[in-house]
């Protein structure tokens, strides 16, 4: 957690810094490269997501070639848009270039971590999370202070990225007896590589949560007039907060949940739903002080909505664990649920509800509950048995598989 909230303060900094050294002209295109990264850089997280699952069950095992796989797929299509996005987004050519080196190494560097927390190495995973955090963002910090503009800011922090996987490799790589020595599982066989099919899954699956969790932001744009849709904006800090407070639980629960430990999804649940329930009384008691520290004086008024928001943050924060879980139990299409709601906001939102403040809000509310209820129903199934696990509530090793039964005659 600690080592989440050293990266969110690194990436919040950024503008910070860039707003003071940067005309308006380039803070804009700062702020995009900023954005476009972030994108890009989401099969990093589900390529973390399936090396964790994978190492939970089979422990270390050979994930090169999907690795630089995704990584060239991530990179490349930046290099390949940049004639687009220097058209359409009207930044400089050699941005995009820059960009691409920065998702590289991001990607890269999420094999790492997976690999630190499939093996429930968490004290290397939270040093490794902050060394990625550094690279990602200290050489354009550092190109902004020493007044490098944007080209050279960039290029420093592309620099400093391209270290980063080699840090991390490192840090994997070092032994540590101490802190998790027990975790491996032991196979009786050699373990699979890791698939092309499972990093698919773990991109889908991250990408299905952030559309679904943010769709009401975008729609929010397209519906609401300017004041409104802002308003919306710093309501939307409120929910993200919610969300993103109890993820810590989900990183730890994530490779117990590999080995088909029931129990550890329950307690993950529970602690994230009293989280979430905190969040939420707090926001009824202050909602308009949260609204103030959001976004500002103006926005006191809507203190009233602050309850909704933080409950639909909560109320997501539970979905990504059940998303996780189905990951995690090798479930085929973990993210259909998410996937659905998202379209049913979208007609509801669009369609149906009027196109207010309150409209939306009650939308994107009803939604959450929804994919809640979708996602819950979904868990129950019996996909469990892919991990290797079964249902078994216990946390060690998975077992192995069973022998081949003889083949059925005929008929």
């Amino acid at each position: 957690m600690v080592a989440g909230t050293a990266g969110n303060a690194l990436a919040y900094l950024v503008p910070v810094l860039a707003a003071r050294r940067l005309d308006a002209a380039e803070l804009g295109v700062l702020a995009t490269a900023l954005g476009l990264v972030a994108i890009a850089s989401v099969p990093g997280l589900g390529l973390q997501l399936a090396v964790a699952v994978h190492h939970a069950r089979h422990g270390r095992t050979t994930a090169r070639r999907a690795t630089l796989t995704t990584a060239a797929l991530s990179g490349g299509v930046l290099v390949a848009a940049t004639p687009l996005l220097a058209t359409v987004l009207r930044i400089p050519a050699e941005v995009p270039a820059l960009l691409a080196v920065t998702t590289v190494a991001v990607v890269l560097s999420s094999r790492w971590l997976g690999e630190l927390q499939g093996g429930q190495r968490f004290l290397r995973l939270a040093l490794g999370m902050a060394l990625l955090a550094a690279g990602r963002y200290g050489g354009v910090i550092l190109g902004l202070l020493l007044g490098a503009g944007l080209t050279g800011s960039l290029l420093a922090g592309a620099l400093l990225a391209a270290l980063t996987p080699l840090a991390l490799a490192r840090l994997t790589a070092a032994p540590a007896p101490h802190e998790g020595a027990a975790t491996e599982p032991t196979a009786a066989a050699p373990a699979p590589a890791l698939s092309a099919a499972q990093v698919v899954t773990g991109c889908g699956a991250t990408l299905a949560m952030l559309v679904v969790s943010y769709a009401d932001l975008l729609l929010a744009r397209q519906l609401l007039p300017p004041a409104e849709s802002g308003a919306y904006a710093v309501g939307t800090v409120l929910a993200k907060g919610a969300l993103w407070a109890p993820q810590v639980v989900t990183v730890l629960a994530l490779p117990r949940l590999a080995r088909g430990d029931r129990r550890s999804r329950t307690v993950a649940l529970a602690l994230t739903g009293a989280c979430g329930l905190v969040l939420v009384l707090a926001s009824a008691l202050g909602g308009g002080l949260a609204f103030r520290l959001a976004g500002g004086e103006d926005y006191v008024r809507l203190g009233a909505h602050a309850p909704v928001f933080a409950a639909i943050g909560a109320l997501y924060a539970m979905v990504f664990v059940l998303l996780n879980a189905q990951v995690a139990a090798g479930a085929r299409r973990p993210a259909a649920p998410l996937w659905t709601a998202a379209v049913g906001l979208v007609v509801v939102a669009g369609a149906i509800a009027p196109h207010t403040f309150t409209g939306l809000l009650w939308s994107a509310l009803g939604t959450a509950v929804a994919a809640l209820v979708a996602m819950a129903v979904t868990s129950r199934r019996p996909a469990s048995c892919a991990a290797g696990g079964g249902r078994s509530s216990r946390s060690g090793p998975a077992a192995a598989p069973p022998p081949p039964a003889p083949a059925a005659p005929p008929g």
